[in-house]
């Protein structure tokens, strides 16, 4: 089915392929402000092209080898307040290793916070409305259960805090870190100077800083279930592999495995690597490359995949592709690549998030002045300010669009859907117009012998005449000789050697066989040598094309050739239009074929004989008629149409030309893919406008609430704490999309 891995490493701009590109895992990023930071300060090199995504922690970047290296980039993030590693798949556990080291690290401060903090809030309720019972731990006590949370526990966001001032830009650690400072400094103050009639904000500073812990630990155990998919995909890879050396079978790592080594795979095991086999006859479950649950045959020259599963048989193959050449470790790259670029529909977010920290500082202090000013009470405007600083919290709008995009791609992948990057995803929801290449895309793409007619006034049997064909034709590639041949070798027919064949390209064959004098071409060749055959017409009408077959001067007859429609093509086809996307079919084959494919596929617009080139013209004229169009097709052939189109589609069964040119790669030879990526870019943008809302609501309406005095500090920590769960959760609803097999 997979005829090359090549295209997995593919330079992603083919106009620039001196480009290299890396992935570096972040450390120390709190919120979109951070990521925006990063991002600005990479792209300012020259030669750079960075997308930083918040939710995997990972920068995608691709540069110019002669203007910058690795070392410069990952010291740029440095200086900017971050931590910085090269990212591979050797490097994955590693760096999942150290996620958990610190989320456990994590957990234990919360909880040692939650102690230290509970009795502030007890007293709090206890207290609640009674105004005799304000003392009910001494403020000596407060201070010292609120200090440790202050400054041990909230260390980090200091810290983070610094970082990020240093690099020139606020993030959520100053909001968070400025505003409990100040509720802690002021409480500080009226208890050592003992002012019995002002209030203490002890349990305020704490819970804060406690809430917002427990609002990373639960957003950090979100975001790791938005990269499940990945994990997943890694995890398939057996890691050992059963080869032969010297004549004996012995059980080697994966990891050492080189391209021509001969491994056995038994009934019920995951294939090692990538392989063909050379011995045995079995079938494979590719449902985790394919999204496809029927087996597979495999015979001797077919290829293997990792972490299929092979089915009832033994196997006995010889490695093609290993490590990171193998076709599951190329999906795995292109679907973090996809996880790590930045939809267009992002851009709002980013400036926001790039001008909201010095914004929010902005309020908070105008909020304390105006109250102070106004009010005359400068504890109610501490407290507000506070309560402004506290809400208003940048994590959800990072949040919104990458982890909506990390688990859509991320179920892409199981449904056998590969989405090169995040705007091809944005803009599959808006297509209008569909166009689709006939062979290969409609069809299967091998076309047989339908018909074998002989001439009304014509002597000899079909038999001679399909012999005769498949004689001359044997040495020849094209796919209708390939389609004669192929028929007469089924009924077992012997096949004579040709002699002085010449060959008229597009046209036919002429050549001895068996001293007979022998043409077969086109029947407009025909017709131009002086040849008449209305008989041929019916089959050309039929969708066939039609080749003639000539004998010392006899027209023998017809044989009639098909590339029969794919068995999904007609229900994708009625999918589609289902979905309001228009179906149009260019193909390079005559109008009498054309019309009986897309009459047998419900397609209403086609056009045929068209050229190469030709179809991406015509793509360009859909375009300019204002809509979105999209393009799916398989061959070389297709590569311009498909680079022209908004969106491009290509069959992984397709040449790797295609595929590198194409957005989304189908790795099933079915048009329904094609609907379950549009299904799937439509539920995706669903949620990230789902989430988008809901982060920019709860700020519009969050902040003005805290600046009008009717938000308590603690009620803000909460609020803030779970906005950013809420948008990781709302995006993980993804996970229940599933094509539509109907």
């Amino acid at each position: 089915m997979f005829q090359s891995n090549d295209y997995m490493n593919a330079p992603q701009d083919s106009a620039d392929s001196s480009r290299e590109t890396v992935e570096l895992a972040l450390g120390g990023m709190t919120c979109a402000a951070c990521a925006a930071r990063i991002e600005k300060q990479l792209n300012k090199l020259p030669g750079v092209e960075a997308a930083v995504n918040l939710a995997a922690e990972r920068a995608h970047v691709r540069y110019a080898p002669g203007a910058v290296d690795v070392e410069r980039l990952i010291a740029t993030v440095v200086k900017t307040g971050f931590t910085a590693d090269v990212s591979t798949a050797d490097t994955r556990a590693e760096e999942k290793a150290k996620k958990l080291v610190l989320y456990h690290n994590e957990l234990r401060r919360f909880w040692i916070a939650a102690a230290l903090t509970l009795p502030l809030v007890a007293q709090m309720a206890f207290m609640f409305g009674a105004e005799v019972h304000a003392d009910v731990i001494p403020r000596w006590l407060q201070l010292l259960l609120a200090t440790p949370v202050q400054f041990w526990i909230g260390w980090r966001f200091y810290v983070g805090g610094f970082n990020a001032i240093r690099g020139g830009a606020g993030n959520m650690d100053v909001l968070v870190a400025l505003g409990t400072s100040m509720a802690w400094a002021y409480s500080f103050v009226v208890t050592v100077w003992d002012l019995h009639h002002q209030h203490v904000y002890f349990e305020a500073s704490a819970t804060v800083i406690t809430l917002v812990l427990l609002g990373k630990i639960l957003e950090a155990r979100a975001k790791a279930k938005t990269s499940a998919a990945i994990e997943a995909l890694a995890k398939l890879q057996p890691q050992t592999a059963r080869i032969e050396r010297d004549g004996t079978l012995v059980d080697v790592a994966v990891a050492t495995l080189i391209p021509g080594d001969i491994f056995v795979v038994r009934a019920g095991e995951a294939m090692p690597v990538d392989g063909e086999v050379i011995e045995g006859a079995s079938s494979a479950n590719e449902s985790m490359l394919t999204g496809e649950s029927l087996p597979v045959t495999k015979a001797k020259g077919d290829g293997v995949f990792a972490a299929t599963i092979n089915g009832d048989g033994l196997l006995r193959c010889r490695a093609t592709g290993v490590g990171s050449h193998t076709l599951l470790a190329g999906i795995i790259r292109l679907v973090e690549e996809a996880q790590g670029s930045k939809a267009p529909v992002q851009r709002l977010a980013d400036k926001v998030a790039a001008i909201f920290v010095p914004v929010v500082v902005a309020i908070a202090l105008l909020t304390f002045v105006a109250w102070w000013a106004l009010v005359g009470d400068f504890t109610q405007a501490l407290v507000n300010a506070v309560a402004v600083l506290v809400i208003a919290c940048p994590c959800a709008l990072g949040l919104a669009t990458p982890t909506a995009i990390m688990v859509g791609t991320g179920q892409g992948a199981k449904a056998g859907v590969l989405i090169r990057n995040a705007v091809a995803l944005e803009l599959a929801e808006k297509l209008k117009v569909l166009v689709v290449d006939k062979t290969g895309t409609l069809t299967e793409g091998r076309p047989v012998v339908t018909d074998v007619l002989l001439f009304k006034n014509g002597v000899g049997e079909t038999v001679d005449l399909l012999q005769l064909a498949a004689s001359l034709e044997q040495g020849s590639t094209h796919p209708l000789a390939a389609a004669i041949v192929a028929r007469a070798k089924a009924e077992g027919l012997e096949l004579a050697t040709p002699q002085n064949v010449v060959t008229s390209a597009g046209k036919g064959m002429v050549g001895e066989v068996d001293g007979r004098r022998v043409l077969a071409g086109s029947v407009a060749w025909l017709k131009d040598q002086g040849w008449s055959a209305p008989e041929a017409e019916g089959l050309a009408q039929a969708g066939r094309s039609v080749v003639t077959v000539v004998a010392d001067g006899t027209l023998l007859g017809f044989i009639g050739i098909a590339d029969p429609l794919r068995s999904t093509s007609r229900a994708a086809v009625a999918r589609l239009n289902r979905l309001g996307i228009e179906v149009v079919m260019l193909t390079g084959d005559n109008a009498g074929t054309a019309r009986a494919v897309a009459h047998e596929a419900g397609i209403a617009h086609f056009e045929a004989e068209v050229l190469p080139g030709d179809k991406a013209a015509a793509v360009q004229q859909l375009k300019r008629d204002g809509v979105l169009v999209g393009m799916a097709g398989d061959g070389i052939n297709d590569a311009p149409a498909l680079a022209a189109a908004d969106v491009s589609f290509a069959m992984a069964a397709g040449s790797d030309v295609a595929m590198q040119a194409a957005d989304v790669t189908l790795m099933r030879d079915d048009l329904n893919g094609v609907a379950d990526a549009i299904s799937l870019s439509r539920a995706t943008l669903s949620k990230i406008r789902q989430n988008l809302f809901f982060a920019f609501i709860y700020n519009v309406l969050g902040i003005p609430l805290a600046a009008l005095g009717m938000l308590n500090p603690v009620i803000a920590g909460a609020a803030m704490a779970m906005s950013s769960v809420s948008v990781v959760s709302n995006s993980l609803l993804l996970k229940n999309w599933k094509p539509d097999k109907d």
